[in-house]
């Protein structure tokens, strides 16, 4: 093993020990509704808020902020646009530590508008998605929710598609905005586990006595969402994203259950998710209605730093475990 990441795994303790200052958020119902065009009802969305509050989860992520001119209210559920009455219904004035989330999609929301004034907002936390060609605009997004008196953080998307030099880049100019985390997000799942440590190590420099931590948000393509979590919390990440039972598009993300299972934290608390997987998961799964987890088309994708939207095609289409063929697609359009 690498003397460095000996000298990282003393530094942050044993298996045995926890670190306080981890704090985990809930990306159920946001990524979730990436599956079913974010149509959950409020009665599954109340059980995921209830078994984050009972878990002891720091954080739940409702939705996105989607601006209506360019997503029609009508194609999408209310979780697309994450309104204060929608919100709401669920937490009333969230009378709770778990604070509440939205993400706002670089381009894509129109922030000056729909982002209230905190002090008119149940909202705690903005997270701004951004692509690497989009940063200038969500710099701006970035000023304008903090201004506005939300905690922020930039979620850098698709970095495994993104050159060493161009990443390094990006970190420094977002390591100078007003952000309490920057998140490291394998949106196409191809990451393996030493990338993960790299990558994390380059945030972590980027960061560095700025006063802003390092997250992660992991999809499960290769089924490696929870194991390139556990590598960077090891290496000094604080920020981890999970979903209940790994609901997440396509191959999912890393599962809030096993997280909760390795953390040591005594606040952190494991039946209260079991029992929402049991009562409202499995019925829905088993229902047929949303498909999530891991799939064949889905490592594919994530062994060739391909972008899932292939994969979800096919399976929503006429032949979806005719998997030999859509390797040679793949293949194909690799080529």
């Amino acid at each position: 093993m690498p003397q460095e990441h000996i000298k990282d795994q003393l530094a942050k303790g044993t298996w045995l020990t926890y670190r306080p200052e981890i704090k985990i958020m809930d990306c159920t119902i946001r990524d979730g509704g990436l599956i079913n065009d974010h149509q959950f009802d409020d009665g599954f969305v109340s059980a995921v808020y209830r078994a984050c509050l009972a878990a002891g989860i720091d954080a739940m992520e409702f939705g996105y902020k989607a601006d209506k001119k360019i997503v029609a209210p009508g194609k999408c559920g209310a979780w697309k646009f994450c309104d204060e009455d929608t919100l709401r219904r669920i937490v009333g004035d969230n009378p709770t530590d778990l604070k509440i989330s939205v993400m706002t999609d670089a381009e894509r929301t129109d922030y000056h508008t729909d982002v209230l004034p905190k002090e008119q907002s149940v909202i705690d936390i903005v997270r701004v998605a951004t692509y690497i060609h989009q940063i200038p605009t969500a710099l701006d997004m970035i000023k304008d929710a903090a201004d506005k008196g939300y905690r922020v953080t930039a979620n850098l998307m698709a970095i495994s598609a993104i050159q060493e030099r161009e990443l390094e880049e990006a970190l420094a100019i977002l390591a100078d905005t007003p952000i309490c985390a920057l998140y490291i997000v394998d949106s196409y799942g191809s990451y393996y586990s030493e990338q993960i440590r790299d990558i994390t190590h380059m945030f972590m420099r980027a960061v560095e006595g700025k006063g802003i931590e390092v997250g992660i948000h992991a999809h499960n393509n290769q089924m490696l969402a929870y194991a390139n979590t556990l590598e960077a919390l090891i290496i000094g990440a604080n920020r981890l994203d999970a979903t209940i039972n790994g609901m997440g598009r396509g191959a999912g993300n890393c599962p809030l259950e096993l997280l909760l299972g390795f953390l040591k934290n005594p606040k952190f608390q494991l039946r209260p998710v079991l029992e929402c997987i049991r009562d409202h998961f499995v019925p829905l799964e088993k229902s047929g209605v949303m498909e999530w987890g891991y799939r064949i088309p889905y490592m594919l994708t994530g062994q060739m730093n391909m972008h899932p939207r292939t994969a979800i095609a096919m399976r929503e289409g006429a032949n979806p475990d005719d998997y030999v063929a859509f390797y040679d697609q793949v293949i194909e359009e690799e080529s």
